[in-house]
């Protein structure tokens, strides 16, 4: 969950600049396993060994602490890969990842991939800019949860998946991807009660508008001033 601006986009697909022969090299080394909503692909804590490239869907990837406390640290989407941070070597994973929506994954062993990437150049480039993308991300998410208060961090995550699921309609921009206030709070550390009350604040403002599941952006500029704590109109109003 990077600060970003407003180009749209995420990580860079896994089979970006193979050719046709070599995807399906990789397609045929690795055992397709298919999850329904909900299911978990791997646990924390549990034997871990190469990655899983995801066909179709989207997995959602977590920390449990020992507390119980849960936190969201991505969804990752078609052509990315999870399970790491470990590619080629066994060990143990240091997170969980479960299905968020019907998908589809296959898992590549570690050897199996090592093997490859010594013979398919940009599929070693793919490995590398998904690890520098990850990277990148999960060091944003520790700066917000550090530095940043619950308000910035909700309006931060809304501007990242305005830019990654953003459609343009007459009213403003719709997220087009169904997320839960439990989920929200998931990915910024505060408490759904907390999350519901600010969506409805914002929504006071005119900053976005909720049908449903669904939220539409309507001042993505406010709240921009809002993620970097110039809270303008709505620290004026003192309602949050």
């Amino acid at each position: 969950m990077t600060d970003g601006g407003t180009q749209r986009g995420g990580p860079p697909p896994l089979f970006r600049g193979l050719t046709e022969a070599e995807k399906a090299r990789v397609l045929g080394s690795g055992k397709r396993k298919v999850l329904y909503r909900g299911a978990k692909l791997f646990s924390q804590g549990s034997p871990q060994d190469g990655i899983y490239l995801i066909e179709s869907g989207r997995i959602k990837v977590f920390y449990i602490a020992p507390s119980g406390r849960e936190i969201t640290l991505a969804y990752w989407h078609s052509g990315n890969f999870v399970g790491g941070p470990e590619v080629f070597r066994q060990g143990l994973h240091i997170w969980s990842g479960a299905a968020a929506v019907n998908s589809t994954v296959l898992h590549l062993p570690g050897d199996v991939l090592r093997q490859m990437v010594l013979t398919i150049p940009a599929l070693a480039i793919g490995i590398i800019e998904g690890l520098s993308f990850k990277g990148q991300c999960y060091s944003a998410l520790a700066q917000m949860l550090g530095t940043r208060s619950p308000l910035e961090r909700l309006s931060q995550l809304l501007l990242h998946l305005m830019n990654l699921y953003g459609v343009e309609e007459r009213d403003g921009t719709l997220i087009a991807a169904s997320f839960t206030h439990a989920d929200l709070a998931h990915m910024t550390g505060v408490t759904r009660q907390s999350v519901t009350t600010s969506l409805k604040r914002f929504a006071e403002h005119g900053i976005l508008h909720m049908h449903g599941s669904n939220l539409v952006i309507r001042n993505a500029e406010l709240l921009g001033e809002i993620r970097d704590g110039k809270t303008g109109k709505i620290a004026a109003s003192g309602d949050i």
